[in-house]
């Protein structure tokens, strides 16, 4: 046997593992690379020093921590007060609460910003006696709508800008063209009105709350200078370089410092708060690297894209929907990072054969893993921290309750982010 079918063997029983055992992910793509390298398709050399990209790993630590701490200042839930505060009626309210964490999702992991804003969701649904379950699925699909949107808003786009050689300022504007970001704020403009529809009947309320305290203004000041440092990096370098991961490690890194020393917390504290950080994902993307990696250096990637050649002929409108389509529905149920790792060179040869700009390809495969994510409670880790939110708090949802707001949602703000994409990049 070939041995890039036996590779292909051990790629798909690794997704089988992850799929059936989501838990274990991280043991099973280091268990996967491990049977790589040992079958030598890879050198030990190559895979930790090559095909593993320690800055984008850099980058996701140093944000997380960066998050963590955001979360501590208390910032974001009194930004939340005031939005509730400064507007007219409590169904603008709600909707400009979802916008918020979306917006914050673009520069925070999606699962922190769930988590930060569960407790206003909770707190203001029970002022106004309404059932929590809709408020917290919004907060859950929104911040995994912006999770693409920025260089440091979710491990895709850290992927993405890897391939793609894309700095921090790409994912606005790129060759003169409006990029990814301003593609998924149109998604999230669609969304926000899908929300209003639902929420409006709230409309005419107004509640008064107690607005939170600041514990300090440190760790916004740390997130503002970490989206500076990596804008001044794209403008010297392309692509996510060793001085864009250094520059948020460090920024991470000296936050936690601050906590420790600053704040005077204790050392177990600070070591709880190490120790929470999000390190199986890490783990999960140093063996998804070495994996889809060694696909690739067998040729399969290559191969699959000259049979979606194949496939869909000179029709470039049919290269965009195959992609968009089979995106969401698999991102709807497995994880969308191994995907997007082994999609993107065959999304970007595909267009590339077609004589279309790669962009075109490569951001209908990032929207739809992204925003696909939403179709299901179990379609990304912000949903399934929701759903056990609202367990914990006396209103648990049903798969088939996720799906009256998920799908449609998700068929919303895909269609009007990909028709966006297609009139600009097409």
């Amino acid at each position: 046997m070939e041995m890039k079918w036996i590779v292909l063997a051990i790629a798909a029983l690794m997704y089988g593992v992850v799929v059936a055992f989501p838990h274990k992910k991280a043991w099973a793509t280091l268990g996967a690379a491990a049977a790589v390298i040992l079958l030598q398709v890879v050198t030990p050399a190559h895979a930790f020093g090559t095909l593993v990209n320690w800055n984008v790993l850099m980058i996701y630590v140093g944000s997380l921590a960066i998050a963590e701490l955001f979360i501590y200042s208390r910032v974001p839930a009194r930004i939340a007060d005031n939005i509730v505060a400064a507007t007219p009626n409590i169904g603008l309210a709600i909707v400009a609460i979802l916008m918020m964490t979306g917006i914050i999702s673009a520069f925070v992991e999606n699962v922190a910003t769930v988590l930060v804003m569960a407790p206003i969701a909770l707190a203001l649904s029970r002022k106004l006696k309404m059932n929590p379950t809709y408020f917290m699925v919004g907060l859950a699909v929104m911040a995994n709508l912006q999770g693409t949107a920025t260089l440091v808003g979710d491990p895709p786009s850290m992927i993405f800008a890897s391939f793609a050689n894309y700095g921090f300022n790409d994912f606005f504007v790129y060759q003169g063209r409006l990029s990814i970001f301003f593609i998924v704020q149109v998604g999230m403009l669609a969304g926000a009105v899908f929300f209003y529809a639902y929420f409006a009947k709230n409309g005419g309320q107004k509640v008064d709350i107690e607005r939170e305290p600041i514990v300090s203004l440190v760790p916004t000041a740390l997130l503002v200078l970490m989206i500076i440092g990596l804008a001044i990096s794209s403008f010297f370098h392309t692509g996510i370089s060793i001085w864009s991961g250094l520059t948020v490690m460090i920024l991470g890194v000296a936050g936690l410092l601050w906590y420790r020393f600053v704040r005077k917390e204790s050392t177990a504290d600070t070591l709880k708060m190490i120790k929470g950080l999000d390190w199986e994902t890490i783990v999960f993307l140093i063996g998804i690297f070495i994996v889809i990696g060694a696909i690739a250096e067998t040729g399969l990637l290559e191969e699959f894209a000259i049979f979606l050649s194949t496939l869909v002929g000179s029709n470039v409108l049919l290269g965009f929907v195959v992609i968009l389509a089979v995106s969401v529905v698999i991102s709807g149920f497995v994880d969308n990072v191994p995907y997007i790792i082994a999609m993107l060179p065959v999304a970007s040869t595909l267009a590339v054969n077609m004589g279309l700009k790669p962009e075109l390809y490569m951001f209908a495969l990032l929207i739809g893993s992204c925003l696909g994510g939403n179709l299901t409670p179990f379609g990304a880790s912000a949903n399934i921290v929701a759903m056990g939110i609202l367990k914990k708090n006396g209103s648990p949802m049903n798969f088939s309750g996720w799906l009256k707001i998920g799908a449609p949602f998700t068929l919303i703000t895909t269609a009007a982010a990909s028709a966006f994409l297609w009139l600009v990049w097409r």
